[in-house]
């Protein structure tokens, strides 16, 4: 009979700790893929910022000047309508290959992933592959742990410094960074978000890791709104699997025994980045890298048994049924995401580095002079959105023999905003209404095709009066 004086305590933990996991190296055809994406894109990365165009740095992201340089483009704050349908387009892209071929971006391609990737290579280089690694963190802390664990974290910290101050680069220009950096005088943003982004990338690759993917990514949780039966996925063919089982290579009668091809070995678990066992269907967790492609190819291999046991399908092809690659789904996104791109193409080829604003004397209607004309003043704002100084003529047209009082050749400096006043006067005969149109044309008279035209409303006194 218990005590009834004796409380026992009794606690309930409300959020689970991760437990961590140790991907095992594997190698095969989408290992060697993944390899190559990431040098390729950490290669972009890293060496973007160096890159130079026309003597500019060729990718800069100018916050301070509102100027962004992609190599001989610059984009200005007026030009926002491209930065939106860039992202659009990105949007319907990552739309369109995933209900074609699922999380291919996540598993190849991601920030995080790649990133990962690449502190993982680093920790296999100091404390060897997985089993090594389980055995170096259950051991007691000793001088050989401690200096093993301090290496990685100095490459880790290291490569993160390096991974911050080359993002900062590409707002900053990062000759000029690298020479403050040198002489220890960053400026308190430069400084800010150099240790910002190094402590984020060091906690997300080195730490939370899968957890971003699981927890904190929300493409993973809408990713199956996009998915359907002839979505190309990772998946394990149950029908020739199972049973699971162990036995010998030379065991050549284990159907008899009412085993399946699959051994049982949990290669394909031990090689998964986020700790699943893909023999249990399609999860959410599951980022297609086809890590468990290869380990399960390479042990199939061994054992003498057919290739494919795991590997890239559709619901309907593990059925028996036939898959559709070209479905109403797939069709829309493919003919947005032309469109888009034909269009963002043809306006971004014809984009004109010349912006032209028209504000009319809203004081007074119109002003009659001397001389018995209708007049209107005007203020124009011209910005030179090119990378070199141009100059330029105006002129004004729609009405019969109007004459324009103003700056008619000025020049203008790369970025910079100049303000004009301009009058314009009309005989009032010329008039056909109280309210015309008329066009103000800026034109570059040093390189042909830089010109604007922009509609104005000239106002005169009521007909009849």
């Amino acid at each position: 009979m218990s005590d009834p004086n004796k409380q026992v305590k009794r606690t309930r933990d409300l959020y689970q700790k991760a437990e961590k996991i140790y991907p095992r190296q594997v190698h095969g055809i989408f290992a060697r893929l993944r390899v190559l994406s990431v040098w390729a894109l950490l290669g972009f990365f890293y060496i973007g910022p160096w890159l130079t165009w026309n003597g500019r740095q060729a990718i800069l992201l100018d916050l301070p000047a509102r100027q962004f340089h992609l190599f001989g483009i610059t984009f200005w704050p007026q030009d926002f309508i491209f930065l939106t349908a860039l992202l659009i387009i990105a949007a319907l892209a990552l739309f369109f290959f995933t209900s074609l071929a699922g999380r291919l971006w996540c598993g190849f391609a991601c920030p995080q992933t790649v990133w990962t990737e690449t502190f993982i290579w680093i920790e296999r280089f100091v404390e060897g592959d997985r089993n090594q690694r389980i055995k170096l963190d259950k051991a007691p802390w000793s001088i050989n742990k401690v200096f093993t664990k301090s290496t990685k974290h100095f490459l880790w910290l290291s490569f993160s410094l390096f991974t911050g101050y080359t993002f900062v680069g590409y707002f900053s220009p990062i000759k000029e960074l690298t020479v403050h950096l040198i002489e220890w005088n960053l400026g308190p943003w430069e400084m800010f978000w150099v240790f910002f982004y190094s402590f984020a990338t060091y906690g997300n690759a080195g730490f939370l890791r899968e957890q971003v993917c699981l927890y904190m990514c929300p493409y993973a949780r809408f990713q199956s709104v996009m998915f359907d039966e002839d979505t190309l996925v990772i998946a394990y063919d149950e029908k020739r699997g199972e049973q699971r089982g162990h036995r010998k290579k030379s065991d050549n009668e284990y159907r008899e025994k009412g085993l399946g091809d699959c051994i049982d070995c949990k290669q394909c678990v031990h090689v998964c980045p986020t700790g699943i066992d893909i023999r249990k269907g399609l999860q959410y967790e599951c980022i297609a890298c086809a890590a468990c492609i290869d380990v399960c190819d390479d042990v199939m291999e061994k054992m003498g048994y057919e290739k494919g046991l795991i590997r890239y399908s559709t619901e309907h092809a593990m059925n028996g049924k036939e898959t559709k690659i070209l479905r109403p789904k797939t069709l829309l996104y493919g003919a947005l995401l032309t469109g888009l791109m034909i269009a963002f193409s043809i306006a971004l080829a014809f984009r004109t580095p010349l912006e032209v604003d028209i504000i009319r004397d809203r004081q007074r209607l119109y002003v009659e002079t001397p001389e018995g004309l209708i007049q209107n003043v005007y203020t124009l704002k011209v910005a030179n959105m090119a990378q070199s100084d141009h100059s330029y003529e105006i002129s004004v047209d729609g009405l019969p023999d109007m004459k324009l009082t103003g700056e008619k050749a000025f020049s203008i400096s790369p970025g910079e905003v100049k303000t004009l006043t301009y009058r314009v006067a009309v005989d009032p005969g010329d008039l056909k209404r109280t309210s015309s149109e008329i066009f103000f044309k800026v034109s570059s008279t040093d390189e042909k095709g830089i010109e604007q035209s922009q509609e104005a409303r000239f106002i005169g006194p009521a007909l009849g009066r």
